[in-house]
């Protein structure tokens, strides 16, 4: 008869465990985490850049106006669609203009002037205050400090609309990615 003789160390035997244990939590953690956040998470929104044109509406025009202005890196490339009148400054370029709405601040309807600075090369063909509608694509530019710039790609003239008036960005609206 063959005996063997085992001698197993229970302090060895305890680390062997606790890190058999410490590796299987890790993978779970890490599977349950990946599902959690999904495919999302790992991704750059360079996709949506060119793909989908925003529309930007009388609603949610200050808002996605001062979400921009304050993140401009964020939504360079990304294409808008919305009308508004053409609002020109003494010290732009020739192909400079705002494509303007009058926001309204104060009960007895003050208004100023807001807008994304736009750069067209058929823009001459407009005069001011005559309402258009443009699709471009948001770029970084300057103009007394850095901006969003919306680079023309589609223009034509519009008809003033019902609603002319926009209202001050409030704090209801939270951008939920960089996707306006």
């Amino acid at each position: 008869m063959f005996i063997y003789n085992l001698k197993v160390d229970g302090n060895k035997l305890g680390k062997i465990f606790l890190a058999i244990l410490f590796s299987i939590i890790l993978v779970i953690t890490l599977i349950v985490g990946y599902r959690v956040l999904g495919n999302n998470f790992f991704k750059t929104n360079d996709n949506l850049k060119g793909k989908k044109v925003y529309e930007i509406t009388a609603n949610n025009y200050t808002n996605v106006l001062k979400t921009v202005h304050d993140n401009v890196s964020d939504y360079v490339g990304q294409k808008v669609q919305f009308s508004g009148y053409v609002y020109r400054m003494l010290d732009f370029k020739e192909n400079q203009f705002v494509l303007a709405r009058d926001m309204v601040i104060s009960s007895d309807f003050q208004t100023v002037v807001v807008g994304f600075l736009c750069e067209c090369d058929t823009i001459s063909e407009f005069q001011d205050l005559t309402w258009i509608s443009i699709e471009g694509t948001i770029v970084k530019g300057d103009y007394h400090g850095e901006i969003p710039i919306l680079k023309i790609e589609r223009i034509q003239k519009a008809e003033k609309p019902s609603n002319e008036y926009v209202y001050p960005p409030d704090d209801s609206f939270v951008p939920t990615s960089t996707v306006l």
